[in-house]
């Protein structure tokens, strides 16, 4: 493992933290759009529970094993009032620190040396990084043209070898979405292939314009083979708090509990109660969240429009995925935005080899605030389009 371990290059947002620090160091003022942290407050109604259970004597205590009643009560209800998905919390979901923990976990107790693991062509890092770390081989799979996986990409060969299979649909960073019957479709090529599917949902309340973003889960059969990762990070400004769930095939879940039972205590109490509050009362609280993204989407829409940069609104996530100017590779388009205008942005190459020429901005800044990064971006891009 510490071979392994050595042999992964460095985190690309490492190295953007580096640059990010380095212009602060001098005493350049910064427009931060590069990580995806929220930067809203976290809901009253949360922030109240916290409080409360915070002065509890049981909160002294280790944490359940694979979640806490009322966590496993709150998901539950969540998962039926918003898809239409009825689950066996006892036996059906699990209470993770965070989808990233529980995606690596999941990874790390499925996977071993000779085995596949399927990862979208541009991917959240951690994918590819716990594939390696398992001593997997992670093969990427191309996107079409409109966002779908390219199934026929895959060679028999490598499904036959894959044991898991990673869909991150609405996608970072890619922000693109697919239907129900396309999520059917992952299912029934993961059932003929006898793969764990893997749904990385973390942006699933984060949706604009009457959209509203499925489950895999509702896919008749899915339970099958299918397991979805939730998390209060993005859609409840919850990502400190570390608060999430996987749902669905009973067989991986307890692969997963048995391989984090032994390496750690579970998640936290206080964080499950958060938790279990936040989707408790998503109904109230997702609404303001995400019309405030809607502001800041179309804000930094319309101005990189009126200045000649032609973008399409995302219908979900909190992001923008653009091109990067021809005149520049990535990292020197990164470096020419502090430089210039202290824009921040993220370089797609921190999300594969297929990301480069591509750069991410995120929406955890204002309106105004994005107006005057757009109009830092169209200052410098200009000269190299």
């Amino acid at each position: 493992m510490s071979a392994t371990l050595d042999s992964i290059p460095p985190y690309v947002f490492y190295e953007l933290d580096d640059r990010r620090a380095a212009a602060r160091a001098v005493g350049k003022t910064l427009i931060d759009v590069g990580i995806g942290s929220p930067d809203g407050p976290i809901p009253a109604v949360v922030i109240e529970a916290m409080q409360r259970v915070a002065a509890e004597r049981p909160l002294s205590g280790y944490p359940y094993f694979r979640a806490h009643p009322a966590f496993q009560c709150a998901v539950a209800g969540y998962l039926e009032r918003r898809f239409g998905v009825t689950i066996e919390p006892a036996t059906e979901m699990l209470a993770l620190a965070g989808s990233k923990e529980g995606i690596a976990e999941l990874i790390l107790a499925h996977a071993k040396p000779g085995d596949v693991v399927l990862v979208p062509e541009v991917y959240y890092p951690v994918y590819a990084r716990a594939t390696l770390l398992a001593g997997a081989e992670p093969v990427f799979v191309p996107f079409l043209p409109d966002g779908r996986l390219d199934l026929g990409a895959i060679t028999p060969q490598q499904a036959q070898r894959a044991r898991v299979m990673i869909v991150n649909y609405p996608g970072n960073p890619t922000t693109s979405s697919v239907s129900l019957d396309e999520l059917a479709r992952y299912v029934e090529f993961a059932t003929a292939h006898d793969i764990v599917l893997l749904s990385d949902l973390a942006y699933s309340e984060l949706s604009f314009d009457g959209y509203a973003v499925p489950s895999v889960l509702q896919v008749p059969g899915a339970k099958a083979v299918a397991v979805e990762l939730h998390t209060c990070s993005k859609s409840f400004n919850m990502a400190g708090v570390r608060s999430a769930f996987i749902a669905g095939n009973r067989a991986a879940i307890a692969r997963l509990d048995a391989y984090r039972a032994n390496i750690g205590y579970g998640a936290s109490t206080l964080a499950q109660l958060a938790g279990a509050t936040a989707f408790d009362n998503a109904e109230q609280i997702v609404p303001p969240i995400v019309a405030e993204y809607r502001v800041r989407r179309d804000a930094f829409a319309a101005a990189m429009n009126a200045g000649g940069w032609a973008v399409t609104a995302p219908r979900a996530t909190m992001y923008f995925w653009l091109d990067v100017p021809e005149a520049y590779d990535d990292w020197a388009w990164v470096d020419a935005l502090i430089a210039g205008p202290g824009v921040v942005v993220t370089p797609g190459m921190a999300f594969g080899a297929a990301g480069k020429g591509k750069f991410r901005v995120s929406l955890v800044q204002g309106a105004d605030r994005l107006r005057e990064a757009a109009a830092g971006i169209l200052g410098v891009g200009s000269g190299g389009r």
